[in-house]
């Protein structure tokens, strides 16, 4: 019964029937204990879990390897490292999946650095091991060391399982690597008979990351399957590149198929792309509508993303003052990006007054000065577009006297799996002389041919 509870969807049960257990003086063992943790880590049951771990030291079953494991998946799992490290040095035999619970704990807590160092210390590293440092380190932020990690894993002749395919296709799509991404798709087609769902999703985002949006919609269009994620992926692919009706007719095609036949209904995620891209298409009515049904029909709360693309929106088409009543009115405190649409909508529809006023009300409000660049970069740029010099020296001199730098943009292109980044001016690539007589060269071409640059978004006095 306590084995049975402890993988259920009642694992507080275990604790139950092992409580009476001890009331009929029956003794339990090593594998009592051992599916008594495993239902404690199942439950997120903290107390009872500490109070196994100091029963088992009272009845001595601490080299118990099993139930050791356990102990350890127990600390690590609620973040407690240090505790399973603790229990970990203590045993005698180590299994690999001690090994590997004490892994995923470094993983957990986004200690990276000590994860590395347990992992290249293992002495025996099975499919588990590989695919909880790629993944930790995809869902972390860390996509390079991810693909390295994935290199070395299929270098080492493990199976790649569908959990470290779905965990490198998210760091392909994030790194834009669509030669990877490729080879993934490659080996799924010749291996896996069955793909499931989640790696199908996975595939489709990193061809959408990637902008291959044709081959994204054939995946899309050839899922046996589709989740509410897979219509997200698609919708979301769709508005990021700017085909805003596309994007809103798969909308009413998850809403007539996906709802009516298969029970799948959008979240607020879906309604993220649904709005962005009526943004890029300039649908103000219909983002308006789709903002309203979000909230009355669908009974889904906006978050700050929503009112993030609303106040996009209707920056973009003009409607400035809306805009700026929405962020006042909203329930949440506006951040840099919803700033910032706004401001931009200033830029584009030339509204410098309305930009000066939000932008020095945002400065004065500010104690950090790198947030602050951004705002007074952004209006800078607004004087320029406007022509008004004098208010762009102004800003400049405010800038400099604050003592905020704005940090120069790069650009970075990917060649044979190197990644080369680029800063305006940068002579410090070791191929920089080639690339500027390139450059000259392809210049010279274009002034043959008759091409006039557009010095119209200049943000300089010519």
């Amino acid at each position: 019964m306590i084995r049975g509870y402890a993988s259920s969807h009642m694992p507080w049960k275990s604790v139950q029937y092992y409580n009476q257990m001890v009331s009929t003086k029956s003794e339990p063992d090593g594998f009592t204990y051992s599916f008594l943790l495993s239902a404690c880590v199942r439950g997120e049951l903290v107390k009872e879990g500490e109070q196994v771990h100091a029963t088992v030291l009272a009845k001595g079953y601490c080299s118990d390897v099993f139930v050791n494991t356990n102990l350890i998946n127990f600390y690590a799992n609620q973040g407690g490292v240090e505790q399973a490290r603790h229990v970990f040095d203590d045993m005698t035999q180590r299994s690999v999946v001690s090994w590997n619970s004490i892994l995923a704990g470094y993983v957990k807590c986004c200690d990276f650095d000590a994860a590395r160092i347990f992992f290249d210390k293992m002495p025996q590293k099975n499919v588990v091991s590989w695919t909880t440092m790629i993944a930790g380190c995809a869902q972390n932020g860390q996509s390079k060391q991810a693909l390295l990690l994935f290199d070395q894993m299929r270098r080492a002749r493990v199976e790649l399982d569908q959990v470290a395919l779905v965990a490198a296709l998210s760091a392909c799509a994030e790194l834009g690597d669509l030669k990877l991404g490729r080879w993934i798709h490659w080996y799924v087609q010749k291996r896996q008979k069955e793909p499931s769902v989640r790696l199908n999703n996975a595939l489709m985002h990193m061809y959408a990351n990637c902008g291959i949006i044709d081959e994204a919609y054939q995946m899309f269009t050839k899922m046996s399957l589709k989740t509410r994620v897979s219509w997200t992926i698609i919708i979301m692919a769709f508005a990021k590149q700017g085909l805003g009706k596309e994007a809103l007719d798969l909308f009413k095609d998850m809403l007539s198929d996906g709802v009516e036949k298969s029970g799948v209904k959008p979240d607020g995620t879906t309604f993220i792309g649904v709005l962005c891209a009526c943004s890029h298409a300039g649908f103000v009515e219909e983002g308006r509508r789709i903002f309203e049904s979000m909230i009355h029909t669908w009974q889904i709360s906006p978050r700050i993303e929503h009112y993030g693309c609303m106040v996009d929106l209707l920056s973009r088409a003009g409607c400035l003052d809306e805009a700026y009543e929405l962020i006042e009115t909203m329930p949440f405190k506006p951040n840099d990006a919803i700033w910032g649409a706004l401001l931009g909508g200033c830029r584009i529809h030339k509204n410098s007054d309305l930009a000066s006023r939000i932008a020095n009300k945002l400065v004065a409000e500010l104690d950090n000065n790198d947030q602050a660049a951004g705002y007074l970069v952004l209006l800078s740029n607004i004087y320029a577009f406007a022509e008004r010099w004098k208010d762009v020296v102004a800003v400049r001199q405010k800038m400099i006297e604050m003592g905020v730098k704005k940090p120069p943009g790069q650009s970075w292109i990917q060649i044979y799996g190197v990644v080369h980044n680029f800063v305006v001016g940068d002579m410090t690539h070791r191929h920089s002389s080639l690339i500027y007589e390139t450059l000259c060269e392809i210049t010279e071409q274009a002034r043959v041919e008759g091409y006039k640059p557009d010095i119209t978004e200049v943000l300089l006095d010519v």
